[in-house]
This record gives structure tokens, sequence and C-alpha cells, in this order.
């Protein structure tokens, strides 16, 4: 079979900001049953100690540098500190205790740059902006093997710490992570048409496959060069017949998918099961491990409602909530995702919705205080998950205050 290697090849080099529509995509919810399993995996994690001290993983990071500082701090590190030790995130010259929020701001941060198609590792899928995958330009980057190791030990510390990462890959990619095997289907979204050929071989008698010309090799147009690549032993000089398509399919398909980046997803892979052992992640399939890593994205205000917390004279009944609440209805689910990231460090919520959303440090899901000055904008405290909100006059001036506060501040204030 031939392959004209035509497929998009990724966003251009000049991008700087991952664009927030591409980790927009939904997923379905969790089934209970699940639920249970995934609850039996994290006992389990805490049972063998992972992420349980007693010593700590700790990562003072430069803003300005964090990406650099991550990768230096993580890839110096050995197998059994990165399991056991209790992760802490230190930024530097700020004030403020690591009580989750902190965590989860730096791993959202750092999905952002390490996972953006501009920084060289991944590229954006043939048929969308809103999935990536691992870029065969890759090999391009400098000491790109070590980087793709590192990736694969980030998907672990966040697993293991049950951090939210802002990327959405395709479905082969967490199959290759979780040493799955690929199915047709994978190949959908990455090449459409050679997805249909496959199909088309799959779904037909081709028992004059020797008319066909299909052997167990494929030629592909390189940068105007034709390239043969076997896909067995002497695979050139097998022909294709009804009774070994399957094979031929299995085989095909898994080239294609890996096709430019055997050692990119050798090494992330490599990087994840250093971080954990792979005989406890059995209970994942690539769709519950992508819900459980990268979360939802479409909030539910009544989950959010109920667990909210109200501290210094604010509680449900109080005008200032009833407004507060009245606006969040008035957002759209963007601004809404906006609001949950200045608070809390990350745009996306955990599978089991804002009951998880404090993690394991103890901090509340979502807080919000009473502050006594109504002229200020409002404030937040990412390492409790806490908005500092003045008791405004009207619901109008809550509305423009919180609007503007939640699209146009990128810092944050400490108490």
């Amino acid at each position: 079979m031939s392959y004209n290697s035509s497929a998009n090849t990724g966003s251009p080099r000049g991008l700087t900001i991952l664009n927030s529509s591409m980790v927009q995509r939904s997923l379905p919810p969790i089934r209970p049953d699940l639920q249970a399993r995934l609850r039996r995996f994290y006992k389990k994690l805490e049972c063998k100690g992972y992420g349980r001290g007693p010593h700590k993983l700790k990562l003072p990071i430069r803003r300005s540098h964090l990406l650099k500082d991550a990768f230096s701090r993580i890839m110096s590190t050995n197998k059994q500190e990165l399991r056991r030790g209790r992760l802490v995130v230190a930024f530097e010259s700020e004030e403020g205790l690591d009580n989750g929020g902190l965590a989860r701001e730096f791993f959202y941060l750092l999905s952002r740059e390490l996972f953006n198609p501009s920084f060289g590792l991944f590229e954006y899928s043939a048929d969308d902006i809103h999935t990536i995958q691992a870029s065969p330009q890759s090999a391009f980057v400098d000491d790109f093997i070590d980087w793709f190791r590192f990736a694969g030990r980030i998907f672990g510390l966040a697993l293991i710490h049950r951090y939210l990462l802002d990327a959405s890959f395709v479905s082969h990619f967490y199959k290759s992570l979780l040493r799955l095997p690929p199915a047709l289907n994978d190949l959908e979204s990455l090449d459409s048409e050679f997805h249909q050929s496959l199909e088309w071989i799959r779904d037909n008698d081709i028992s004059t496959g020797a008319d066909l010309g299909l052997t167990f090799s494929v030629t592909e147009n390189l940068f105007g060069q034709v390239v043969e690549r076997e896909l067995k032993a002497d695979g050139s000089n097998i022909s294709v017949t009804e009774n070994n398509k399957r094979e031929y399919l299995g085989r095909l398909i898994k080239w294609r998918l890996q096709r430019g980046v055997q050692e990119q997803t050798k090494s992330l892979v490599r990087g994840f099961y250093e971080v954990i052992d792979s005989r406890l992640i059995t209970v994942f399939d690539a769709e519950t491990f992508e819900l459980v890593i990268a979360g939802t994205r479409e909030v539910d205000i009544n989950d959010w409602r109920s667990h909210t917390e109200y501290r210094l004279g604010y509680n449900d009944n109080h005008q200032v909530i009833i407004w507060f609440w009245e606006v969040i209805e008035k957002f759209t689910n963007k601004q809404r995702l906006h609001l949950l990231k200045f608070v809390t460090g990350t745009s996306s919520i955990p599978y089991e919705g804002f009951s998880a959303l404090g993690g394991s440090s103890g901090s509340p899901c979502f807080c919000i205080e009473k502050w006594d000055n109504p002229s200020a904008l409002p404030r937040a405290n990412t390492c409790f998950n806490r908005l500092c909100l003045p008791s405004y006059a009207t619901a109008a001036v809550l509305y423009e205050k919180l609007l503007f506060a939640v699209e146009e501040t990128n810092t944050f204030g400490l108490k």
C-alpha cells in the first residue's frame, strides 16, 4: 500500500499561546462502576505509599522559567522519590502555603507550555485543533527524548497526586501510554482517507489480494522520495490474503499511528512507568484515563453550589451570595471556567465533580469569603480555593467587578 505524507504536520512554529478552544472537548460522565474501580485504584496507591512521604518532593519554581525548573528538578529525582514523595510546589518570591492550590496551578501552567504545539513536541491532530498528538517534527527539538521522558513523568505525577493537565490528546496517545493495542477507529481523527481505505479492506472479501498488489509493506512519499517500509520480516514478498488481512491491518494501523514518533512514544512510556507501577493501572481504558487526567469542562452549577463553603458573614441566603449565583447563571461556560481558574488555579473539574476540587490536601472545595472593601475587585487565594468577595451594593456592580477580575487579571492576591 502506498501512503502520501501530506497530513497535517502541526501548527505554525510562531504560535505562542495555547488556544483555549483546544481543550474544550467534554467527556461523558463516569459510570458508577468505574468510580468504584477508581476508588480502589487510589486506595491501592495509598496502601503502597505513593505520594505519602515521609519525605517531600519539593519543586522550587520560577514562574519565568517554569518549564526549565520543572524539567531540571523532576529529571534529577530518582524513581523512588518520585513515587513516594509528598509533592510541595513553591513559586519563587511568592508567599503561600501549598495546600494543593499551588501544585494545581503548577500542573495547569506546565501543561500549557509543555504540550503547546509551538514548543515542538506535540502537534494538533489532522482534523481539528481540539486534540494533540506527538509530533514527528519533535525530533528537531534539542534533547527531545529526555523531554518526552519528562512528559511521561508529569503524567505519572499528575495521576498519583490527582491533579489535572490542561490538554486533550487523541485516543491512541492514551492507549500508547497505557500499553493498550490500537484500533482501526483510532486512525479516523489522524487520517480519515487512510482510515476509510482500511475499513474497506476489513469489510470486504479480498480473496484476490495478490491482484490488488497488497503485501506486508508500505511505501510512503517522504520529502519527494519514495521509501518502502516492511511491516514484518520479508514483508514485501508476503501477499495480503483474506486469511491474513487481520494481521496486516493490525501491523499497518500500528505503523501509521507510530509513524515518525516511535522513539518519542517509547521515551514517554518509560517516564510514565518510572513514576507508577504498570501493574496498578489495569483499571484504565483510554477514555477513563483521559477523564481522570484531563477532567471535564462542562460546569454543573448545582454541583458547584452544593460544594461551596462561606466564611466571615456570608451564607447561602446572604443577598450578595444570591447575586453571585445569579451572575454565575448569566456567565457563559467559558466565563465560569475563567472564574474557576482565577480561584483554584485550574479551569478543569475533576471527574468526581466539585466534591474533589479540594484534592487530598483537605482544602475546601470552593470557598467564598466576605471582604469588607466594596470598592475593590474580588481577589483569590488559590492555595485554599478561596474567593474574597467584597459586599457590593448592587448585583450590577458585582457582575461588572467579577467579570473584570476573571477576564483581565492574571495574578491573585494573598491575604
